[in-house]
C-alpha cells in the first residue's frame, strides 16, 4: 500500500455539499472520494501529456504524415467498404 500524505484545497461551498452527499450516499468517505477524483484527473492529465509530447518528439524526428496523405487513404478505405457492401 503506497503511503499517503495530507493535502488542503479549496473548493466552492456547492461541491464539498455534493461531496458530502455522495459520501453518505455510497458510505465512503469525502477524504477518500476526493483522493479518488484527484488520483484519476492527476493520471489522465499526465496521459495526455505524455500523448502530447510523444506527438512533439514525432514532429522533431519526422515521423509524420501529411493531411494529404491522410485524406488519400481514408477516401481509398471508405471507396473500398462502399465496393465490398455492394
Amino acid at each position: 500500500m503506497n503511503a499517503s500524505t495530507t493535502m488542503t484545497i479549496r473548493v466552492p461551498a456547492d461541491v464539498k455539499d455534493k461531496l458530502g452527499r455522495l459520501a453518505r450516499g455510497t458510505r465512503r468517505s469525502k477524504s477518500f472520494l476526493a483522493a479518488k477524483a484527484v488520483t484519476v484527473y492527476v493520471e489522465r492529465e499526465l496521459a495526455i501529456i505524455g500523448g502530447i509530447e510523444r506527438g512533439l518528439e514525432d514532429v522533431v524526428a519526422g515521423r509524420t504524415v501529411s493531411h494529404d496523405e491522410v485524406t488519400a487513404e481514408a477516401r481509398a478505405l471508405i471507396a473500398g467498404a462502399k465496393r465490398n457492401k455492394e
